[in-house]
């Protein structure tokens, strides 16, 4: 495993610098870290970002504060308290939702079109979502294998959020974007999934197939999976090639592609399995090809592609079932799991952990400087087991989101405090007006 000397980025420097009172009331602030191509990052410039740095757009906003956030595959979306979208990055297929045929932005922009508040945003590869106070379901961006649920009549490209009628008579609760499927819970545990359906990642069963070839198909629009019928499921996830959630008893069921890359239906669950191995499971993220589950007890499990170390296991060897991560530096449960294309991210306690992908090894460099560093340790190494990210004694990680390669997390810091991350942040853009 690749060992680096830690670098204390100057963000952090100004957070541990200030010996404000705890007594001082906590604010939110967003941070994000990785690949700065198009602007993913929301810091008003396309350099990558090795520690977390504070997105200077939010902190002059401090009467409404990001509430959470979601990184795609090259575009971010914050939700703020207030129940407002804004999003950041790429927008080649209108993942933005701005209505616009601009290729990129550099900071937030804010997205409009929803009749209520927002209470929940996701993003996937290359399309988005948000569900309104009501349970309404808004999407866009790509829809190339009907991901956006809309219907055959809808076009490939959908720039602006686009209300889902046909789930009027459903109140949705929480919806999952993979990279060309979705899956959304309703408020009654029902599971509807739609989007391309190959290696059985929408969880209906098996496809039709000719001389023993599958066919590919797509579903449209949302459709109940029948397996889940009668089981009432409270969380969901979607990855590349694969989908799992978990219902009220903790139970945890996974469909679509098998631990390994490949073809074959001996590698795919065309419909939801029960994984036996985790009795009760909390929480669940799907990566581009492995999967991490939070249990009740606070422990960590993940299998599958076990490319870079993204399993936090200590190697890159390939995992087929669920395995324990054990790890010294995790002192209180873990509460929270997020899942890149091969890296990963954890709360535990107050702090955010990652490993896997640091963005050295497959990642294009220009001039020497690499568009990694999604893992926030001041590098772009790989790392094969969890390493703190360090971001301040007097802040607290309450939210966490991996893209593609990029990386985002939401702090709650004492006030006097982000006054200080404000003054870094403003300094270091004037330093680097010259960013193309």
């Amino acid at each position: 495993m690749w060992r680096a000397t830690r670098r204390w980025p100057p963000l952090l420097r100004c957070l541990s610098s200030d010996a404000s009172s705890s007594r001082a009331p906590r604010q939110r602030v967003a941070a994000l870290w990785g690949n700065g191509d198009y602007g993913r990052l929301g810091l008003g410039a396309l350099e990558s970002r090795w520690s977390p740095t504070a997105c200077p757009f939010f902190l002059s906003r401090a009467a409404d504060p990001p509430a959470s956030l979601a990184c795609g595959g090259a575009h971010t979306l914050f939700l703020t308290q207030s129940g407002r979208v804004f999003a950041t990055g790429l927008n080649d297929f209108g993942q933005l939702g701005i209505g616009s045929s601009v290729t990129h932005t550099l900071e937030p922009v804010e997205v409009s079109g929803f009749h209520e508040r927002v209470v929940e945003v996701s993003a996937g590869n290359h399309h988005s979502c948000a569900i309104t106070a009501d349970g309404k379901l808004f999407v866009w961006g790509r829809n190339s294998g009907g991901q956006l649920g809309l219907g055959k009549g809808a076009g490939k490209v959908v720039s602006s959020p686009t209300k889902v009628d046909c789930l009027t008579d459903f109140r949705v609760k929480m919806v999952a974007l993979g990279s060309e499927h979705s899956i959304a819970v309703t408020d009654e545990g029902e599971v509807l999934s739609w989007g391309a359906s190959g290696s059985g990642r929408l969880g209906h069963g098996p496809q039709s197939s000719i001389l023993g070839f599958s066919l590919t198909s797509s579903e449209y629009t949302p459709r109940l999976i029948k397996n889940l019928d009668g089981i009432k499921i409270k969380k969901i996830a979607a990855g590349m090639l694969h989908s799992a959630c978990i219902d009220e008893k903790g139970t945890l069921f996974i469909f679509g592609q098998k631990t390994e890359k490949g073809f074959g239906r001996s590698n795919e669950a065309f419909r939801p399995v029960i994984v036996e191995e985790i009795p009760f499971s909390e929480e669940v993220a799907c990566g581009g090809y492995h999967t991490c589950v939070v249990a009740d007890s606070g422990d960590l499990y993940s299998w599958g592609s076990n490319e870079n170390g993204c399993l936090g296991l200590g190697g890159t060897d390939m995992v087929r079932s669920p395995e324990i991560l054990k790890s010294s530096l995790f002192k209180l449960p873990v509460s929270k799991v997020s899942c890149g294309w091969k890296h990963t991210a954890v709360i535990s306690g107050d702090d955010i952990y990652t490993w896997g992908w640091g963005g050295a090894n497959g990642t294009f460099f220009e001039e020497g400087h690499s568009s990694g560093g999604q893992l926030g340790h001041g590098n772009d190494v790989d790392y094969f087991e969890p390493m703190m990210v360090p971001f301040g004694k007097n802040a607290r990680a309450v939210h966490v989101s991996c893209g593609f390669n990029h990386t985002g997390e939401q702090i709650n810091s004492r006030k006097k405090l982000r006054y200080w991350i404000c003054i870094y942040v403003k300094r270091d853009i004037e330093q680097n007006d010259n960013t193309p």
